[in-house]
């Protein structure tokens, strides 16, 4: 779900609005929440056969701050699981539309030109869900940044500004905009495009006042970053990207209004085409895959902006009506995102009840405020993780990134922050971004582990 997914949010409230790249660690005063009325219960269960099973209170699994944390989110549980609903329906009937059937998963080789309808399918599924024109959905999207790059490339040209209205974009974009030197490999500031940011608030929130007289006659493109990223601010619910969309296109109607949609996708009822984005980009190994599609991206939005990015994607004249898919790659994405809405569901009450558990414990949007701290509790998330819980993960460079990084990610596909994962640039203030979790109930196993070593 989503990044990041939220950040920064200092109480229950807050993640309740909305809760993308889905917090930061750091110490502060301790919040005191009130106890919710409703309390869940977990009574006997007899079977149908002669043997019986008890399930005791007593036999939980848990530690005692995340049983209590977990009696107190029954009402916030419950909304989640709406949003779930709502969302799940939109997929299937989506999915509905395009007929969906088996033949669609028979993948393609080669140019990809026969590839029985799946690729159309897929564009066509994607687009109605996210509300958006027309959509690309390919494995040869190498990630988020490389979709999102493509969008880019597709708006500006020398001469052009791109303004990005949410402050600093996240640090694997800042090569791409030539905000860091990219040694000449062709960034955009190489191509002659200007940049410029709008700084944030003092809240941490959009500058409002900032933004209404932000744009200049050559401003042809304005970038929101849905996510916080590693930015200290709060995440943008789609109300808020609405919001500033309409302020961009009072300015200059022509101005094209770009989303990095990572870690957004089914956070909300609500996609950001549907309130005025000309294209939205992300990856499929976060939210939209479900946690099981193996790798690629996505581009939605106004028509003529997608095969302009398809064609940054492949070349001029190719089009989106090539480019082949594997039969087990394609299946994987339509049941990924099938499967996302549920998924990222789980990755919300995750992020709940960490937030629960942290201020029990003297937390409140958390920052570690230490190094050791932070590997610690990276190291604690890689030990309670189903693939490679017997490493230990190390920082150290990674490409695309400014500042020492650690990850830890014992994921079934490789750097799914779908599933349960944590990571954070080693520099001040030394936070750690967790996100993902194809169910709440591993990061209470988590928290457990966590707990013992903060």
């Amino acid at each position: 779900m989503l990044s990041h997914y939220s950040a920064a949010y200092s109480n229950r409230q807050q993640l309740r609005e909305f809760g993308m790249k889905m917090w930061t660690l750091s110490c502060a005063t301790p919040v005191a929440y009130p106890a919710n009325s409703v309390r869940v219960s977990m009574p006997s269960v007899k079977a149908p056969s002669s043997s019986q099973i008890s399930f005791q209170h007593n036999e939980s699994p848990f530690v005692p701050e995340v049983v209590k944390a977990v009696d107190s989110l029954y009402s916030e549980f419950r909304a989640v699981d709406n949003l779930v609903a709502c969302n799940t329906s939109r997929v299937l009937k989506a999915f509905q539309n395009v007929r969906l059937g088996s033949h669609h998963f028979s993948g393609s080789t080669g140019y990809g030109h026969d590839e029985a309808g799946g690729r159309e399918a897929l564009d066509q599924a994607f687009a109605e869900i996210v509300g958006a024109e027309s959509a690309i959905v390919r494995s040869q999207f190498f990630s988020g940044t490389h979709a999102i790059t493509c969008a880019l490339y597709a708006f500006l040209r020398p001469g052009d500004e791109l303004l990005a209205v949410a402050g600093a974009p996240y640090d694997t974009l800042e090569e791409v905009i030539g905000k860091r030197d990219s040694n000449g490999l062709g960034s955009l500031r190489d191509f002659g495009v200007e940049y410029r940011e709008v700084p944030l608030a003092e809240d941490g929130g959009l500058d409002w006042d900032c933004l209404m007289h932000a744009l200049k006659p050559h401003t042809k493109c304005a970038l929101i970053q849905r996510s916080c990223g590693y930015s200290w601010r709060q995440s943008l619910s789609v109300n808020e990207i609405g919001r500033a969309i309409k302020m961009i296109k009072m300015q200059n109607p022509n101005c094209l209004v770009m989303v990095d949609n990572c870690y957004g996708e089914f956070v909300e009822s609500i996609e950001p085409p549907s309130v005025g984005a000309d294209l939205i980009a992300g990856s499929l190994i976060k939210n939209p895959g479900g946690t099981i599609a193996p790798c690629g991206g996505y581009i939605a939005g106004k028509k003529k902006w997608v095969e302009a990015a398809a064609a940054r994607l492949s070349a001029p004249g190719l089009g989106i009506d090539c480019g082949s898919t594997p039969g087990d790659v394609m299946r994987a994405y339509f049941q990924g995102l099938f499967l996302s809405p549920q998924m990222v569901g789980e990755a919300i009450k995750g992020t709940f009840l960490i937030a629960e558990v942290m201020a029990s414990k003297g937390y409140q949007a958390v920052q570690l405020g230490s190094r050791e701290l932070l590997l610690a509790f990276c190291e604690a998330v890689q030990r309670s993780s189903p693939v490679a819980s017997y490493t230990k993960p190390v920082a150290g460079s990674t490409p695309g990134y400014a500042s020492e990084v650690i990850f830890a990610d014992g994921t079934f596909i490789d750097g799914s922050t779908s599933e349960l994962s944590c990571d954070g640039p080693l520099r001040e203030p030394f936070a750690v971004y967790c996100q993902g979790g194809t169910h709440w109930t591993q990061w209470g196993l988590v928290l457990g582990e966590v707990l013992k070593h903060i």
